[in-house]
């Protein structure tokens, strides 16, 4: 089931650059809920609450629940600017979710285990750190498993390997692709000739 995270925000009347400039002065970020056929939203978060969500993993796929004026918006964060000098948030765009309507997300894949291959000298190799896939809104997985206790040298973990893919479509339409591998070791030259 899909966790909703609850950021306090305050309406903005105006868009434009001199809207937004106005908004940075008063010490809050500007941002956007745009998408589901609807007119944008605009507001103004607080620095301090975007900089959190950025510090957590995985909040391209966390649905926030930006709440405003009484009204709740529900969203992905899609794009974040930063000032080039300070690397302070100056812009936030959030995706405002349709019932029914599947999401492109990317999740995290999350590796347990310990590889018997590795043990052996083989060195692990994962491939996918992440993977996009389309996802209800209602059902976003927070990462996928992958096991590689099971993987000697040659071994891999391919994506019906994954534990909690249930629901969700890869973007990627290879069939059955590979997310992480256990590699022979590798011998230079050198060693083979003092050998």
């Amino acid at each position: 089931m899909t966790k909703f995270v609850t950021i306090e925000a305050s309406s903005r009347a105006k868009a434009g650059k001199g809207a937004a400039r106005a908004t940075r002065r008063a010490g809050l970020v500007p941002a956007v809920v745009y998408g589901a056929k609807t007119e944008p939203t605009l507001v103004a978060i607080d620095p301090r609450i975007i900089m959190r969500e950025l510090h957590h993993a995985g909040w391209r796929s966390r649905i926030y629940e930006v709440k405003f004026d009484g009204k709740v918006e529900r969203g992905l964060m899609r794009d974040i600017q930063f000032h080039p000098v300070t690397d302070a948030p100056i812009h936030v765009d959030f995706q405002r979710l349709a019932a029914g309507e599947r999401v492109h997300v990317e999740i995290a894949v999350h590796i347990e285990g310990e590889a018997p291959g590795v043990k052996r000298g083989g060195v692990l190799n994962i491939v996918r750190h992440t993977i996009e896939v389309y996802a209800d809104p209602e059902n976003i997985p927070e990462s996928f498993t992958a096991d590689v206790s099971a993987l000697d040298i040659h071994d891999n973990v391919r994506w019906e390997d994954l534990k909690g893919t249930e629901g969700v479509t890869p973007v990627l339409q290879l069939p059955n692709f590979v997310v992480a591998t256990v590699a022979a070791p590798t011998v230079s030259d050198e060693a083979e000739a003092t050998a």
